[in-house]
């Protein structure tokens, strides 16, 4: 049986200028589904915690209530039970039950397994960066559009990626990974992560983190660099997993476990120590 809690606290984790209820709810659901995929297993059942302002109105609750179902169907899970609180500010809260026939945990890496991720990284922080000058929520979930920067066709991937996430699932990883996660706070900090549990280290080759096209064309818009939204920009929900060298994987391999150690190899095969980027809700 497996267990997962989140927390979205409005001003922390969300800002209600740039996302709509319909599309928190549909995140709340997606980020605790999340963990469960991380551990290999299967969503069961939700228990939902939520508090807000005498001035939230019933309109809003109603769509947040619609994107909590809409994820509630995407993910087959069902919602049992929870609890409704005033307060001063928007806060959520689920709990998330599951069942695996193994669980993977994050201590199982070995020196000598590869590292991979499932898919393409530091689109949702991207996102985050063009909804915040944008200024406006944009209500993806009806297909609204805006005219921004490099085009609706580069930027709206990355602005869904990070209001309406998918979790990845575990299946096609799970019977063969030794130790797994997802990537919520960022690459760098979410690997030191796994590697601690391990007691392990890890080396990283920057040219094979995989970044999208649409990623590579915001990032020049906005003058920035993609490979820092990958590595420590965080909420990619991708999964982020070790397996042993001779076993094919059908996901992306950026680097391999090691003894001790957190290192980068540069395009130019420079090495340097990896700096841990990524959210920490308690850093100075």
């Amino acid at each position: 049986m497996l267990l997962t809690t989140d927390m979205m606290v409005e001003g922390v984790h969300f800002d209600l200028r740039w996302i709509t209820p319909f599309q928190l709810g549909f995140k709340l659901v997606s980020v605790n589904v999340s963990d469960i995929y991380a551990m290999g297993g299967r969503p069961e059942f939700m228990l939902l915690d939520f508090a807000a302002p005498g001035d939230f109105e019933k309109r809003q609750f109603d769509s947040l209530f619609d994107g909590i179902a809409a994820a509630l169907k995407t993910h087959k899970l069902s919602l049992i039970g929870g609890d409704i609180s005033a307060a001063g500010l928007v806060v959520l809260s689920a709990t998330v039950s599951g069942s695996a026939a193994k669980v993977v945990g994050r201590g199982g890496a070995k020196p000598g397994d590869l590292i991979y991720v499932s898919g393409h990284l530091g689109d949702s922080a991207c996102g985050l960066q063009i909804m915040k000058r944008i200024g406006k929520t944009i209500m993806i979930e009806k297909n609204e559009q805006v005219d921004f920067g490099p085009g609706w066709k580069t930027v709206g991937p990355l602005v869904r990626r990070h209001l309406m996430p998918f979790a990845t699932k575990p299946e096609r990883f799970c019977g063969k990974a030794t130790a797994m996660m997802d990537i919520s706070d960022g690459l760098f900090i979410d690997l030191s992560r796994l590697c601690k549990e391990s007691g392990v280290g890890a080396a990283i080759y920057e040219d094979r983190i995989p970044i999208s096209g649409e990623l590579r064309k915001a990032a020049q818009y906005l003058d920035a660099d993609p490979i820092d939204f990958a590595t420590g920009g965080g909420e990619d929900y991708e999964l982020l997993f070790t397996a042993p060298s001779n076993v094919k994987m059908d996901a992306f391999c950026i680097g391999e476990i090691t003894k001790k150690g957190l290192r980068m190899i540069g395009r130019e095969g420079d090495v340097r120590k990896i700096s841990i980027k990524g959210y920490q809700h308690f850093a100075l």
